[in-house]
């Protein structure tokens, strides 16, 4: 396989981070290339100040390019902040402070000068020299392997981490001639706008074949398997027409409980301690039916001793207080819940658990809308008694249940598949830019392909 384009002589960079560089480019630390300043610019709007716009953490982290059409959020600042940390057109936003190490030193490159936007906190604003760095190639350069781990491996923190100026400022990054750095940032802005592409088309189909997920969840568990089945008016209008020999009611005559999770006291430590019981808070929904995810497990003694509720198998999970209020999912076996989780035990021998489950899953966006408009939204356990069920018999309801599943089986693995993909398309655009940034291509020929790029970067001594 012809192999992708190197430069003719290397040297010893003399960092163990990115190994060796072509022998005619340099080292340096970040402050012998550009003038590094930590933001402190808080988010407040004070009286006396001037008003400003904040390019702030959330925009640095998703956008690798700052730019007008971003919603900036709006502060004031004192006269010397502005002075400071105006932003300009060839400007880097670097993060310094995160919840997570691995998203220390995130960067993005100012594409325009935007009036009266400025480096926000939780922000380091990096303004190169202009004889000696160009903004376009630094910020690529902050995401490539090798040099971002020496600034994580230098964060601070156990539940927040922080990097200070003075280990963003000693970074050492391998500086080319000005004339390469623009072919650099120009080659992979070419490059990774088409794989950016590739992963959009990806992310549209997911979005969908999750439409179709829905779909097939709600056309199944409403109007039955049988197409030619004699339908009629089922009374609700979040129903709509149903098989005419399907019976309409309300959750609670199906139901044998219908309770409220708890919190067991967080004075009672041992509660947390040694847990065996799965306990489910607003956090453990997802897209998928099934709750796989509790928050923690808590100590079976919380149950027995009254802190805390046992819900059976086979229960649905209904969110019913808070944000994501009317999130709905099942519990294949025993489990336990906060307060913000009403959960519903079915009567088995006249209804099929996940059967109901997969109904009331269909009608999160209506149990949202119910819910009374307040500050706190709340589905109280009456509400959640009188919901509606469309209810086969027993035989069908088992029936329509396994095709579901047989049918999302497919769909999931497919969704899979595709983020897959998508997961691999990323690596090879870190790749792909780790390998430019330190010279380990030569982009200054035409482009290679995708394959030639990930036999290059994994050769050993490369």
């Amino acid at each position: 396989m012809k192999t992708m384009s190197r430069y003719p002589e290397y040297k010893a960079s003399g960092v163990k981070w990115f190994g060796h560089i072509p022998a005619h480019w340099q080292v340096h630390k970040l402050k012998h290339v550009a003038d590094v300043q930590a933001s402190n610019v808080d988010k407040k709007t004070e009286e006396g100040q001037s008003p400003v716009r904040l390019c702030n953490y959330v925009d640095v982290y998703y956008n690798d390019r700052i730019t007008a059409t971003l919603d900036f959020m709006r502060a004031s600042a004192t006269t010397e902040e502005m002075r400071k940390f105006l932003l300009r057109f060839g400007d880097v936003c670097v993060t310094k402070d995160s919840e997570e190490w691995n998203d220390i030193a995130v960067a993005a490159f100012v594409a325009e000068d935007i009036p009266n936007l400025l480096c926000g906190y939780h922000l380091a604003l990096v303004r190169p020299h202009a004889n000696r760095m160009l903004g376009t190639f630094l910020a690529r350069a902050f995401s490539a392997r090798g040099i971002n781990d020496q600034f994580r491996v230098e964060a601070n923190g156990i539940t927040r981490f922080g990097l200070g100026a003075g280990a963003l400022c000693c970074g050492y990054f391998p500086v080319p001639p000005l004339v390469e750095q623009c072919a650099i940032a120009a080659f992979l802005d070419r490059e990774t706008a088409r794989i950016d592409g590739l992963v959009a088309k990806k992310e549209r189909l997911i979005a969908l074949l999750q439409e179709k997920r829905t779909a097939l969840i709600s056309h199944a568990v409403t109007k039955g398997l049988n197409s030619n089945a004699p339908m009629k008016d089922s009374g609700v209008e979040w129903l709509g027409q149903i098989p005419a020999h399907w019976e309409c009611m309300a959750v609670k005559r199906r139901a044998t409980r219908i309770q409220t999770g708890t919190t067991p006291p967080t004075a009672e430590p041992r509660y947390f301690e040694d847990g065996t019981v799965d306990w489910f808070g607003p956090g453990s929904f997802t897209e998928d039916l099934l709750l796989t995810q509790p928050v923690k497990r808590i100590a079976a003694s919380a149950v027995t001793e009254g802190a805390a509720r046992m819900f059976q198998a086979g229960s649905t999970m209904i969110v019913t207080i808070g944000a994501t209020i009317g999130k709905v999912g099942y519990i294949s076996g025993d489990g336990s819940s906060n307060q913000q989780i009403t959960a519903v035990a079915f009567d088995q021998k006249r209804i099929v658990p996940k059967f109901a489950a997969y109904q009331l899953k269909r009608l999160e966006p209506v149990l949202r809308g119910i819910a009374p408009n307040t500050t706190l939204p709340i589905l109280d356990q009456d509400a959640v008694g009188y919901l509606p069920l469309a209810v086969p018999p027993l035989a069908e309801q088992q029936a329509i249940v396994d095709h579901i599943d047989s049918a999302l089986a497919k769909l999931d693995a497919l969704i899979a598949k595709i983020r897959t993909g998508i997961e691999r398309l990323q690596e090879y655009r870190t790749a792909l830019i780790s390998a430019a940034v330190t010279g380990k291509i030569d982009v200054r020929q035409p482009p290679a392909s995708a394959s030639e790029v990930v036999m290059l970067v994994s050769r050993p001594g490369a």
